[in-house]
């Protein structure tokens, strides 16, 4: 006779730990993470669900002279959109991140289609950051307006016809991690007849 499973694991109890534990992390020490960790992680976020198996994304790990690139380009606009000062904070604190990805997705003439590769792409982002948060790293999911600027698809390399970017994530070992808490569940879930 076979044996209903059993959902009191110590493995389900620490997977559901490592999933309630992740947090956004904006400040890091300044030791850098092994690369071996970061293609791990970046192999692991591959196995995400995607329709027909299209592997939308695109994973660019930019170095030092184009991270730069990236933080000059980004304290030149914040100084635009607000002040000089503003620029150089901004550049400040982009330049204590250590370390840097950028995720982009295939685009379609095909709107349905795109925004399934979107959603492959966010769950793919999603099992990343949780392999790098298990190894005991931090990680943070930007968007801002840099990521959608046309020379900022020229630093990276990228065609803003054929791809856009899903994010920019910096990751390191937090220095401080925040605390968090969710809704309860009765206000989420809505079950019907």
């Amino acid at each position: 006779m076979k044996k209903e499973p059993s959902y009191e694991t110590a493995e389900l109890r620490e997977f559901a730990r490592v999933l309630r534990g992740r947090r956004t992390v904006d400040q890091y020490l300044q030791t850098k993470v092994p690369d071996e960790l970061v293609r791990e992680a970046i192999e692991v976020a591959t196995w995400a669900p995607n329709h027909y198996v299209s592997e939308p994304w695109r994973f660019i790990l930019p170095g030092s002279e184009t991270v730069e690139r990236i933080i000059a380009l980004n304290a030149e606009m914040v100084a635009a959109s607000k002040t000089p000062d503003h620029g150089e904070h901004k550049r400040r604190v982009w330049q204590e991140k250590p370390g840097w990805l950028v995720v982009t997705c295939r685009r379609s003439d095909d709107a349905l289609r795109e925004r399934e590769d979107y959603a492959a792409c966010c769950a793919a982002i999603q099992n990343l950051t949780l392999y790098l948060w298990k190894a005991g790293v931090g990680s943070k999911w930007t968007t801002g307006a840099v990521t959608r600027d046309p020379r900022f698809f020229d630093i990276i390399g990228s065609d803003a016809d054929a791809e856009f970017v899903v994010g920019m994530l910096w990751y390191g070992y937090p220095k401080v991690t925040p605390t968090q808490s969710r809704r309860p569940l009765d206000e989420v879930v809505t079950k019907l007849p």
